[in-house]
């Protein structure tokens, strides 16, 4: 059973910002730190300032010969199931460090020569140097560490759908950028005990790191030009005359394990350093929605099914919630993983306007990334209206007055239909004209025609929508 059957959301994956956990295991999935830094939000910001802090506080202890300290800090990266990702076959059990491998990981990072000659930086870094960590462990280790954000992630996708929180459940362990503490919380509780959501944007099939791949195509190619320049016996000549050391002589004379990458390194510190830098320049992309489909086992996104709930929706202030409701649950499908993280209702001023739909612009690519780059766009709003008749200036003045440099200058108006859709849009290109922000509205026939391009080879382009925001600042 999965937490969206659980508590009876009638909702399939691709409608859920959330990754829809399986209760009794996990999902072959993990969280990448590479891909966690490269997240400009709110949410990403706090979760890299956790990661860092963390791992700077364990390599201070070990540095000020603290190393009890350092194995405390490292012990509560427990072995958690509450997130359910991981390489579990049977029941979700995590892959923590937990009290045990905290004394093996302190004695090894204290031990460590890379750590001594201050080479380790980074958590992730431990996975390509250091005998048992991988992939698993280093995503579980996140997983507990920027815990505080994913449960406040949690109480808030619970708010948009309804879920119901039990009040007094223990956090478990918090980072708080210092220390760890503990508080009790609201969390949603299922048969298998309590649940913390993930994003389904930090996802990924694999953390960026490698081993092999840093010691095959960064350290061995260090050492190859090392090995030539010095004319070491490993050097053999071609017809031409030009030298070459094949990589299996380097791994036969050096070694194929941690210990051998680690002690390599210590003489090729560039290695590590390019290959750090670039995978800081190279964009880790979110999966899609038929990679999730895929890791999850869940049904895939049939968009003809989205495109014909539009036409079971009459107009009316009776039915504007369910209006609503459609409108979120088809914009979170259509615009992932550009936009993520909604919110509905959406209070400012002090409670004093709201917002019907928030989003967070993620976007690496495509219309949203462009927008980003030129306007104010770190949040985009969405109204929605389910009127009769035709909209006027008051419902594009509302949503105006939501922007803020900081918040964003740019917001959709969703509609059933519109008799004079030229007045409309004059109304919108007056806003923009007056400084006061970008509108563009569209209709259910606009949705559709949004949904057809997103089935289109670039997905996350969405022409219409640039049209219409070209057609404010002409």
């Amino acid at each position: 059973m999965r937490f969206s059957q659980f508590f009876q959301l009638n909702l399939e994956q691709p409608y859920l910002d959330f990754l829809d956990i399986p209760l009794d295991t996990d999902v072959a999935a993990f969280i990448d730190p590479t891909g966690l830094k490269q997240l400009d939000s709110e949410f990403g910001h706090i979760a890299q300032s956790l990661m860092q802090t963390f791992f700077d506080k364990v390599l201070q202890e070990i540095a000020n010969n603290n190393l009890s300290n350092a194995i405390s800090l490292l012990s509560h990266l427990s072995e958690s199931n509450e997130f359910h990702l991981g390489l579990s076959k049977g029941k979700a059990r995590g892959h923590g460090i937990g009290a045990h491998n905290a004394h093996k990981l302190g004695l090894a990072i204290s031990q460590s020569k890379a750590s001594q000659s201050g080479l380790l930086q980074d958590l992730e870094d431990t996975c390509l140097v250091i005998e048992g960590i991988g992939s698993d462990m280093i995503s579980d280790a996140i997983c507990n560490i920027i815990r505080g954000p994913l449960i406040e992630y949690t109480q808030e996708m619970c708010n948009l759908h309804n879920i119901p929180l039990t009040p007094n459940i223990k956090s478990g362990p918090i980072w708080d950028g210092d220390k760890w503490t503990q508080y009790f919380t609201s969390l949603p509780m299922t048969s298998d005990g309590k649940a913390i959501l993930v994003p389904k944007i930090i996802i990924r099939h694999n953390i960026s790191y490698s081993s092999s791949e840093y010691y095959r195509h960064y350290l061995l190619e260090d050492m190859q030009r090392d090995e030539i320049s010095r004319a070491t016996t490993l050097v053999h000549y071609l017809k031409d005359g030009s030298p070459r050391v094949t990589k299996t002589d380097l791994l036969n004379k050096y070694g194929k394990d941690k210990k051998a990458i680690e002690a390599q390194t210590i003489n090729h510190r560039s290695a590590l350093e390019n290959y750090k830098r670039d995978k800081g320049n190279t964009l880790t992309h979110a999966l899609d929605h038929e990679d999730i489909s895929e890791i999850t086992k869940t049904p895939k996104l049939e968009w003809s099914k989205v495109q014909q709930e539009f036409s079971l929706i009459s107009t009316g202030r009776s039915t504007a919630h369910d209006y609503e409701n459609l409108i979120e649950r088809t914009l979170t499908a259509l615009f992932y993983p550009c936009l993520n993280h909604p919110k509905r209702e959406k209070s400012i001023h002090n409670g004093r306007k709201r917002i019907d739909i928030e989003y967070t612009n993620s976007a690496k690519n495509g219309f949203f990334s462009w927008l980003a780059q030129h306007y104010p766009a770190a949040k985009i709003f969405i109204e929605c209206k389910n009127y009769d008749d035709d909209l006027s200036n008051p419902e594009v003045d509302q949503l105006s007055g939501r922007f803020s440099p900081s918040r964003g200058k740019f917001g959709i108006i969703v509609y059933r239909k519109c008799k004079n859709a030229h007045l409309l849009d004059l109304r919108c290109k007056d806003t923009a004209n007056d400084q006061r922000g970008y509108i563009v509205t569209l209709s259910d026939d606009e949705i559709i025609e949004l949904i057809k391009e997103r089935e289109s080879a670039n997905p996350y382009s969405f022409p219409l929508l640039k049209r219409k925001f070209d057609a404010l600042i002409d």
